[in-house]
């Protein structure tokens, strides 16, 4: 049982080392993940207001070294003090023996578009930091110099992306990494450690249909690649109001190549929302051993109040 579980911790360790194939995240609450994967929706549609949002992933649950994630959005619409909005996404990721941390500072300028919606264009700069420290149990007391060892590095990392915001649909296109930032560093024996971040490209978009069995039906379909492999989460919420602030929701998302998942969500009070959802493993090698993976989802947003209106106390406008 040790052996295995050193040996699937080694096999994902070295594809997320050695592979430059999908090292983003996946995230079946994209829907509320989109700035940080497309800087040009960071602010939109939020009318002078802030909203931090934090999200806990634990994917292929049961198996070992299977990717345990953690997202956290901040974001705010400051169109009363200046165009566009701003935001800070800030991304830790934990796969077998590697750990990598992403934080960008987001900013975004709309466009109004005739009586139509608004473009939002947006840049991502920030840095990202790729690290592991693996403890190797080798079959003989002679070392290897073959496996990795301990690495950390640091680089540049800046994204850039357009959202065009209707109201009642969106549509967004944007690229993460795209820098392509090369992470160095030797080791004590003398071989050079690498990790390789490949650009990675996204196309997004969403409709709601209202009046439909009283609620609201909310599709979305999100379009991943890095130019290698294609995978592409197609989700449907039906959203309904209980009034007083209080609205829930219920859904399902199709993962090509990997699962199929249930979403719920309510929210008690106005402005905080709570999600979870579960992705059952279909589509991939790992449907016989994983548990599923799990999610998590708090979002809270607080309306930024009017300035106070100023009167003034000269004798000749009293």
């Amino acid at each position: 049982m040790l052996v295995r579980k050193c040996c699937l911790s080694l096999l994902i360790t070295l594809c997320s080392l050695y592979s430059s194939a999908q090292q983003d995240k996946l995230i079946t609450h994209f829907i509320y993940d989109k700035m940080s994967i497309n800087p040009g929706k960071t602010g939109m549609g939020m009318s002078n207001s802030f909203c931090a949002t934090t999200i806990y992933r634990n994917q292929w649950d049961k198996v070992n070294g299977a990717p345990n994630s953690a997202v956290l959005n901040i974001e705010a619409d400051l169109s009363r003090f200046f165009p566009g909005g701003i935001g800070i996404a800030i991304y830790h990721d934990a796969i077998g023996f590697a750990r990598q941390n992403n934080l960008a500072l987001n900013y975004s300028y709309p466009l109004t578009i005739g009586n139509v919606g608004t473009l939002g264009l947006g840049i991502g700069v920030g840095i990202l930091n790729y690290g592991m420290n693996p403890e190797w149990i080798p079959p003989t007391s002679i070392p290897d110099n073959s496996l990795p060892s301990e690495f950390a590095a640091t680089n540049l990392d800046v994204n850039f992306g357009a959202y065009f915001d209707a109201g009642d649909w969106y549509v967004g296109l944007s690229s993460t990494h795209l820098t392509q930032s090369l992470l160095k560093q030797q080791d004590q024996a003398g071989f050079d450690q690498t990790y390789q971040t490949a650009r990675h490209y996204y196309l997004m978009g969403g409709k709601k249909f209202a009046d439909f069995f009283g609620g609201t039906i909310d599709a979305q379909v999100l379009m991943r690649t890095d130019l290698v492999k294609f995978s592409a989460d197609i989700n449907a919420r039906y959203i309904y109001d209980f009034g007083n602030s209080r609205v829930g929701y219920g859904g399902l998302t199709v993962r090509t190549t990997d699962a199929v998942a249930f979403m719920f969500g309510y929210t008690p009070i106005e402005n905080l929302t709570v999600g979870y959802s579960y992705d059952l493993t279909l589509f991939n090698k790992l449907s016989n051993i994983s548990r599923g993976s799990h999610e998590i989802l708090v979002k809270y947003c607080y309306n930024i109040p009017e300035p106070p209106k100023e009167s003034s106390r000269h004798p000749r406008w009293l």
